[in-house]
């Protein structure tokens, strides 16, 4: 290999547009290349492989959160692109790198598609191998999630998480209805649209759980004479039967009574106890089931209530990938 090939800066610069590489580096590559083009990419790539396996055990738990909608929003794509430092990870190079891969992403179906995808004459997981070499970082596709419906909006906070939610119809002002739920869904995180997709195996078995770790909680607030935290009976409306409703009605008319309010007023008072009921009944809903969380813009008001008040329309799926 000569050591006296010359290259010009109008070819270093071309090599450093094609692979974001430093400008020391391209020269180096250019010159080891004998200024051939082709080869300097693919000496770059080497570097990239050798920085890649010594980084493979690193942990790449920063990085990018993006999202693409397609120009009908019919479709819509969440990638998080991970890196090791929160430097590199809010550099605009790496944030630009994060949506082109959005823009690939976009076009495929599944995460091994994704990353089998054509990226400027190499596979985007070359990509990836190339740029951790540029980088100096392990980067790696750490979320990919694909959603498809009638209409996909999209909610990003601060390139940390991204969210995608689609509606069962296009409806007037669907751009805000999905931009508030996927919001709502960025900072609540739900797991679920609704309790009914829940196993009930998994609600039986996470009441016993809160229930223990209540009362347990609860023998050392009453050795410290502090009030008691309520231990509820129930954690979802799955389990909310009518029979378990009508039980808690009777119970809070027999609780009336014995306060003495006439029964003639019941009727004012018993919507208020059962909504009561109802609310300390379904906590796990409220965490995890994205149409019983109190909408966070109006916590008057449940997600599933504020998505009616767009007409007959319902939300068909959502989509979460976040950094970290």
């Amino acid at each position: 290999m000569s050591t006296t090939v010359k290259v010009t800066a109008a070819e270093v610069n071309k090599l450093r547009q094609a692979t974001g590489a430093g400008m020391m580096d391209c020269k180096k590559a250019l010159v080891e290349a004998e200024g051939n083009f082709d080869n300097a990419i693919e000496v770059l790539r080497k570097k990239g492989q050798k920085v890649a396996e010594k980084r493979a055990d690193r942990d790449s738990s920063e990085g990018a959160a993006v999202s693409k909608i397609n120009a009908d929003q019919t479709a819509g794509v969440a990638i998080v692109l991970g890196c090791e430092t929160d430097f590199v990870g809010k550099n605009e190079n790496f944030l630009a790198l994060a949506n082109q891969l959005a823009d690939i992403a976009l076009t495929t179906a599944t995460k091994e598609e994704f990353l089998a995808a054509d990226f400027g004459g190499m596979t985007v997981a070359e990509k990836l191998v190339e740029q951790t070499g540029v980088v100096g970082e392990k980067l790696e596709i750490n979320a990919f999630e694909k959603l498809e419906a009638s209409f996909v909006g999209t909610y990003v906070h601060i390139n940390k998480i991204a969210a995608l939610v689609g509606l069962s119809s296009k409806v007037d002002n669907a751009e805000a209805l999905t931009k508030d739920v996927a919001m709502q869904v960025a900072s609540m995180g739900a797991t679920s649209l609704s309790y009914k997709d829940f196993d009930p195996a998994y609600v039986a078995s996470e009441t016993e759980a809160r229930i223990a770790v209540i009362e347990k909680d609860n023998i050392e607030l009453g050795r410290l004479g502090k009030t008691l935290k309520n231990v509820p009976q129930y954690i979802s409306m799955q389990q909310l039967t009518p029979e378990v409703l009508a039980k808690a009605e009777e119970a809070a008319k027999a609780e009336l009574a014995a306060e003495g309010k006439p029964e003639k007023i019941w009727d004012r008072i018993l919507p208020g106890k059962m909504e009561r009921f109802v609310s300390d009944n379904t906590t796990l809903d409220q965490e995890q089931c994205l149409l019983d969380q109190k909408f966070i813009k109006d916590e008057k008001q449940t997600v599933a209530e504020y998505v009616s008040s767009f007409g007959d329309v319902e939300i068909a799926g959502f989509k979460r990938a976040s950094v970290g």
